[in-house]
């Protein structure tokens, strides 16, 4: 039985939750503390496994009941069979990931659908203190110092779209959001996506021949 998550999940996680169809098979990756996994769990009655690099965290995973591997998903990923999951949510981790294009390319093999969120640099924050500072920037959804964080690479909307075509995958769904600094609440972004949006949420799936 899975333990119910009583705080408010991220408003990020939210919009990925409402993409996913009741009764789903869905693989979480760099899956945290299982928040989504959870949530999914209660509201969604989805069939849910997760990847966590983290120790600690799939340990506390495992702990509530969410079925959590731990180890790199790079290679974790490999050992699934094709179309073993409706759907595969790589949530927050593309910028932290040394070859996205091998691993998108695995993740559309043994996933129907993919969802990738990452946080946008092309949002006027990062604009404004790139011009004014001439600095590194930080904001609340990149908050780390370029000597410590774990970001290997910087992603904007209007780059991941591109990527996207030039690796050979549809675009089904795309979804600009902006969120507080908690990222507890937001809204969706209609307009002017790569400025204002703090997060960029697609669904994609390998394009046919």
């Amino acid at each position: 039985m899975v333990s119910p998550q009583t705080e408010t999940i991220r408003f990020d996680l939210q919009i990925i939750g409402s993409i996913i169809p009741d009764g789903s098979r869905i693989l979480d990756l760099g899956c945290g503390n299982g928040e989504l996994l959870s949530w999914l769990a209660e509201n969604k009655n989805v069939i849910g496994t997760g990847i966590e690099q983290s120790k600690q965290k799939a340990t506390h995973c495992i702990s509530r009941g969410l079925s959590v591997l731990q180890g790199d998903l790079n290679e974790e990923v490999d050992d699934y069979p094709d179309c073993s999951f409706d759907y595969v949510i790589l949530s927050q981790t593309l910028q932290q990931v040394f070859e996205p294009a091998r691993l998108l390319y695995s993740l559309a093999r043994i996933g129907r659908k993919v969802i990738v969120s990452f946080p946008n640099f092309s949002h006027y924050s990062i604009r404004l203190q790139l011009l004014a500072k001439g600095i590194a920037p930080k904001n609340d959804q990149l908050p780390y110092s370029w000597y410590d964080s774990p970001n290997i690479r910087v992603i904007t909307l209007k780059d991941f779209k591109k990527f996207s075509r030039d690796v050979g995958y549809n675009i089904i769904k795309e979804i600009a959001i902006n969120t507080d600094p908690a990222n507890n609440e937001g809204k969706i972004i209609k307009y002017f996506n790569n400025i204002r949006a703090t997060y960029g949420i697609y669904v994609i799936e390998k394009a046919k021949n």
